[in-house]
This record gives C-alpha cells, structure tokens and sequence, in this order.
C-alpha cells in the first residue's frame, strides 16, 4: 500500500465532471472538503464548483487551464495563480456508435495525452484518469466473448477490437510511459458499469429477470457514489507509480447467485478462487489492498 496523504483541502482539475460518472464524484470530492475545478464542454452547475468550457484535444487549451486560476477569490491574495495538486480526467466520447470509430479513438487518446502532458510540464505530482471495463475485450466484442479467467484482475489480457476500448488501451501506455519518464502518481481507473442511484429501481428488475442482459458487463457494476470514493482513495494515497485498478462494487448485478452465472455463462472457463454467493466476478481486491477502496453501495439494499 502507498503512502496515506493527510486528509485536507486539495486543489482539483476534474475533466469531464458533467458526465454520468463525473456529475456524482465531483460533488462526493467537494463533500470531503475539495476545491475542485469542472473542465467540461457543458457546465455542470454544481455549488461550488467552477465551470471551465475546454476542448481536450486543444493541447493549448489544456495547457492554459491547467495553469489558471481556479475562481476570482483566487485574485485576492496577491501571490499567483496556486497550482494544482492533482488532476482527474474522466472526459471521453462515452463509447462506440456515438461518434465515427475513428473519432472516438482520436478525441480519447488525443485528449488523454493532452492532460497528462500539460500536468507533467506544470509539475502537477498527481493524474487519476478513467480507463474502462472495455479493455478486456468483453463489452463491445463482435458477439460473445468470454473472460480467459474469473474473477478477473488487472492481470487479464487486454486485446478490445473496438476503437472505444483500443482508445483506453492506448491510453494507459500512454500513461505508463509519462509516469516511467517523470516518476509522478498516475492511477488509472478500469471503470465498471457506472449505475447511478436511481437506476436501480428503473433497470435492475429487468437485470434479474434476465442475467444474459449483464453479459457484456461482465454481471457487474460501480455505483457513481463508490466511483467517487475511488477517486478520493487515489487521491490520498501516494508513491504507488503508475498502476491500474478494477472498479467495481462487491456483488454482480444479477438476482441469480455467482455459482449459477458460471454453470450458465462460463462453462470451462478456468475459477481462480471460490466466490461467495453473489461475489463480483469484476475483482476489485487490488484497488482495496494498494489505496483502501472500500465501496458501501448494493442494488440488494437500496431502495428501488
């Protein structure tokens, strides 16, 4: 495990904060006492929050908003614009058959590259950004794939054919290779189904009903109030280097147990380790053992 950070206010670039995942882990970063900044292409609106309208894939953009002010207040004292003390990237076309292919692989992997970059350069000692579930080759396959292995880990092989995930992929070299040349914290996310609370009442019925709908996501989920957790996890935890984690909540998305999904869906495929009853087959053990994730939420207790 790294280095525990003492808890207190740190100065914060979120991008994409208007999104599904954004718009409920900047307000969960704000609660623990963080000044965060919203780069967006729409406002998100949030108390607190400042709203900064960017293109990502404008390296001059980035560069300048990483190196401005964060609100007027921040005029007052008379000494600079303050630095950053960590950035969190969660802006991207969302996934495929929303833009061109190849669009979506140039806006994600441009833009990633874009924010490290400039974070790097300004001596920002900390990058969080959102890579996917989609890495493993599972979500988006051209019909059925399977896991090599369950539970899967950060260890799984990862060969997508889709331009969503061969993005994230891309993205995550890309990041290795910035954390080997500069020796700052960069932790990616491989980020689950995001479900926000109110879905579970407007979609996991039709999830019990029929588990085959939760395939593609390997029958799991994060909840967005966890996903946020994740992030202030990361953020007080440094000296990791560049590491990857899983983020997913503690049991499947499906009302049936774990030992049926694998007698029904993954006949053969090899178990690495008994589950219980309804335990994730998305592992997030690393993320609780290297930064002390610790997610709370379950569709199996909340109201809906």
């Amino acid at each position: 495990m790294g280095r525990v950070r003492s808890i207190g206010e740190m100065r914060i670039f979120f991008t994409g904060g208007s999104g599904k995942a954004g718009r409920h882990a900047i307000p969960y970063l704000v609660e623990k006492g963080h000044r965060v900044v919203n780069g967006d292409l729409v406002p998100l609106g949030h108390p607190g929050v400042s709203d900064l309208r960017i293109d990502l894939t404008d390296a001059g953009q980035v560069f300048n908003a990483l190196s401005a002010y964060a609100g007027f207040d921040e005029l007052e004292p008379g000494t600079g614009v303050p630095s950053y003390d960590a950035v969190v990237h969660f802006a991207a076309i969302p996934a495929i058959l929303v833009r061109p292919d190849n669009e979506t692989f140039r806006v994600n992997a441009l833009s990633t590259y874009n924010v490290i970059d400039a974070a790097v350069k300004l001596g920002i000692s900390k990058v969080i950004f959102a890579s996917s579930e989609t890495t493993y080759g599972i979500c988006f396959a051209d019909g059925e794939a399977i896991p090599e292995y369950v539970p899967i880990d950060e260890e799984h092989p990862t060969v997508p054919h889709d331009s969503y995930a061969m993005s994230k992929v891309v993205n995550e070299a890309t990041a290795r290779s910035f954390q080997a040349r500069t020796g700052i914290d960069i932790y990616g996310l491989r980020i689950n189904n995001v479900i926000e609370p109110h879905e579970y009442g407007t979609k996991f019925p039709a999830f019990v009903a029929d588990p085959e709908l939760r395939r593609r996501n390997i029958f799991a989920y994060i909840d967005a109030r966890d996903l946020g957790h994740m992030v202030d996890c990361c953020l007080h935890t440094d000296g990791l280097g560049y590491e990857v984690f899983n983020v997913s909540n503690n049991d499947t998305s499906v009302g049936i147990t774990s030992e049926e999904v694998c007698e029904r869906f993954y006949p053969g495929v090899e178990r690495r380790r008994e589950f219980g009853e309804y335990e994730t087959f998305y592992s997030n053990d690393k993320a609780k053992r290297l930064v002390g994730f610790a997610p709370r939420h379950s569709w199996r207790h909340e109201p809906g």
